[in-house]
């Protein structure tokens, strides 16, 4: 996956796109005399759940009524319609996108002009942002990058970005464990390799992650030959970089990297890890050559939302064996001081419907989440954190949340070890799923599993799934979790 552009052909790639903007322009304004003001929903790529100027069709939220005929709309209409988008002053409206005359002309097209009214209105007397997605079924975020791609233009996170459609119109679900490590060397690796991967992690829980629209693991080890392990570091993980290709079998969808382990043998296995990643076409986030790269979001546009996810380490606190990434050097981006971490949650923020954070922090076999954890947690969702997903205790935390923002401290080990003579062991583990449904609401939904035997299974015996989510409960602060896993305030 390349990460990098040729500064010429962004230079043509600029000069292309105004002139795209300017003939759009003019040919939206030639057709004002003889537009029947008919929605078109043919035209690439837009793809939502094909009610774009149909809000009438929804069956989970207020029909929009769209007047039927608007033949006689006039230019003074269009111009008001435009002029009263265009004086916004609140950027959340339009996502803080610079929305001009060329982006609502082209909208207009696609959508009508009862559509662009509708948008008119709401700019004058509502300002919720939403309309955009209650009348095309797609948020701005999502449109404006429709209208980027239709006038030719590459933004930077172009390359990190997956388009993609869930399963179900009325929900995305995305799944989370907790640790997962392909260092050949220990005894859960080398029974994978023995027995095969339904041996490890059974199907049950593999159908889970393949099943979610995003699945998500952190990824605990170093992928490369090289290096030398950090002396001192009383563990340290390095797996071939063609095991990268179980998590592809596992159906994950997105690593994260900002963990203690990822500089294990050094930075250039770590610069091996992240062009393993890139050569396998398997996203991440947490990590890069240099800081910039390792503050940059990545990007799921799915169902008509646009979902940013962002990752960074707390650890370690007291060591540096785990370095963080220069405007030169690589590493992980850091959160022991979160000033940095959190403005990257805000850009994120405002580039997005959705953010979910995904940490490394808190103190390892400690089930208890901790004041630290509070405080960034608390910063997290003041940035704009949607939910937070956390994990490197190797232990299952607690849950909480602050005002409409899931925050689970740690999901423990997923598959996990960590000697070559891994025996039998058990402990209590989770995959933890956030569904997000039309209007953009979060559930948190808790699935108890354990690793036992070298083997992660889905808890399915009453007696033991129940006495997962009772401690799970213990541990929590202001949640109930019911006989299914659905997380809720009390």
């Amino acid at each position: 996956m390349n990460q990098f552009r040729n500064k010429k052909r962004r230079s043509l790639s600029l000069i292309a796109s105004i002139f795209f903007c300017v003939v759009l322009v003019i040919a939206c304004y030639s057709e004002r005399d003889q537009e029947t003001m008919a929605v078109d929903l043919s035209s690439e790529p837009l793809q939502p759940q094909e009610q774009a100027a149909t809000p009438q069709d929804s069956t989970d939220s207020e029909p929009v009524e769209v007047a039927a005929d608007m033949t006689a709309v006039t230019d003074d209409t269009l111009d008001r319609n435009l002029a009263e988008i265009l004086a916004v002053k609140d950027g959340s409206f339009i996502g803080y996108h610079p929305v001009n005359e060329s982006f609502l002309l082209w909208f207009r097209k696609q959508y009508g002009e009862a559509a662009l009214a509708q948008i008119a209105e709401e700019a004058t007397h509502g300002m919720n942002p939403e309309i955009w997605y209650d009348l095309t079924g797609r948020s701005i975020h999502v449109l404006w990058l429709d209208y980027q791609e239709m006038i030719g233009l590459r933004m930077d996170d172009e390359n990190r970005t997956t388009y993609s459609r869930a399963a179900s119109d009325e929900e995305i679900i995305l799944s989370f464990t907790g640790d997962i490590s392909f260092d050949d060397t220990v005894g859960t690796v080398q029974y994978l390799k023995q027995n095969g991967l339904d041996a490890t992690i059974t199907p049950e829980v593999q159908q889970i992650l393949r099943e979610s629209d995003i699945t998500m693991v952190n990824n605990e080890c170093v992928y490369s030959t090289g290096g030398t392990p950090i002396e001192g570091k009383a563990y340290t993980f390095r797996a071939n970089p063609q095991n990268i290709h179980y998590l592809t079998d596992l159906g994950v969808d997105i690593a994260g990297i900002a963990n203690n382990h990822v500089c294990d043998f050094g930075l250039d296995a770590l610069v091996d890890t992240i062009e393993t990643f890139e050569n396998a076409d398997m996203p991440y986030v947490g990590a890069g050559r240099n800081l910039e790269e390792a503050k940059r979001p990545w990007y799921f546009v799915i169902n008509g939302r646009k979902i940013a996810i962002v990752a960074a380490t707390q650890i370690e606190r007291t060591y540096n064996y785990t370095k963080e990434a220069t405007e030169t050097s690589p590493g992980v981006l850091k959160t022991l001081d979160p000033t940095k971490f959190v403005d990257v949650i805000a850009q994120a923020k405002r580039q997005s419907d959705i953010v979910i954070v995904f940490v490394h922090w808190g103190t390892e076999g400690n089930a208890h989440f901790g004041g630290d954890q509070v405080a960034l947690a608390n910063a997290f969702e003041a940035a704009g954190a949607d939910a937070i997903i956390g994990g490197h205790t190797h232990c299952l935390q607690g849950i909480s949340y602050i005002n409409d923002t899931p925050v689970i401290y740690s999901l423990g080990n997923f598959w996990l070890g960590t000697t070559p003579n891994d025996g039998i062991v058990k402990r209590d583990t989770a995959v933890a799923q956030l569904i997000i449904d039309r209007q953009g609401a979060i559930r948190m939904r808790f699935l108890p599993c354990i690793q036992e035997n070298l083997m992660t299974y889905l808890e399915t015996d009453p007696q033991e799934k129940q006495r997962i989510i009772t401690y799970e409960q213990y541990i929590s602060q202001g949640i109930q979790i019911d006989v299914d896993g659905y997380v809720s305030k009390n």
